[in-house]
């Protein structure tokens, strides 16, 4: 029996989301599409000092508006990815499964004994941007002929954007966001064959959860950030993953 376009996406009966749940002991974890809904949640998570001092694209402070334009950019993305699969579920069922630039879940939920689910943040898979490169025509060089590269290339560079909501940190929940992401939808779905992550120097744990996933360091480069909360960053950790390990 062929698979469908979406494996391995399960639905839900009630709302019709594609899902990828994560394995026990974490199996009350899922990664779904975005919804709007989502806001006030993403503006906590946002205002929370424990999680801002580690990310550098957000605004400071982060408003309302902010989380709006964010769901309505990211949920056109997964829509795109989920729009590409429905149609290929039409166009060869009885095909290949697809590959996509996107994944169309990316929001990782936890399922309360009551049935509702606590936003606990976002991960998601891009082709690598090179940040830790200060040379903007170096870097922009780099990143040009990455995205030039057809899909399926296993010269494609990607890279992880991720963050977890600072009350569930140290609970193990990255680590397997990271590795049930790469493995189940990553490397089948999109055609990953490599990853580099960059990680700020001083954030030992968003290194630890990369090396407990398979990652290996390669080096610390020193860099000059100062990020919108107003913190300088001075040093970040590159680490590389590949499908041959």
């Amino acid at each position: 029996m062929s698979k469908s376009q979406f494996h391995p996406l399960q639905f839900d009966e009630k709302t019709g989301e594609p899902y990828l749940r994560l394995p026990a002991p974490y199996d009350n974890i899922v990664i779904t599409p975005p919804r709007m809904s989502d806001a006030p949640a993403i503006v906590s998570n946002m205002s929370d000092p424990r999680l801002y001092v580690w990310l550098e694209g957000p605004p400071h402070p982060y408003l309302p508006q902010d989380a709006d334009y964010w769901l309505t950019n990211i949920k056109a993305e997964t829509d795109l990815a989920i729009e590409k699969l429905r149609r290929a579920s039409v166009e060869k069922p009885d095909g290949s499964l697809i590959l996509v630039n996107e994944s169309p879940v990316r929001t990782i939920r936890e399922i309360q004994e009551d049935g509702s689910e606590l936003f606990l943040g976002d991960i998601t898979i891009v082709r690598e941007r090179w940040p830790d490169v200060e040379d903007q025509e170096a870097k922009q060089a780099l990143a040009n002929a990455n995205a030039k590269r057809e899909l399926g290339d296993p010269e494609i560079v990607w890279c992880f954007g991720d963050y977890l909501a600072a009350s569930h940190h140290g609970k193990g929940i990255m680590s397997a966001v990271v590795q049930t992401f790469i493995r189940d939808w990553a490397v089948p779905r999109m055609g990953v064959r490599q990853l580099r992550v960059e990680t700020f120097a001083d954030n030992v744990g968003s290194r630890r959860v990369f090396e407990k996933s398979g990652f290996v360091h390669e080096k610390t480069v020193s860099v000059n950030k100062v990020l919108n909360s107003g913190r300088t960053i001075t040093a970040m950790d590159v680490l590389w993953w590949k499908a041959s390990q």
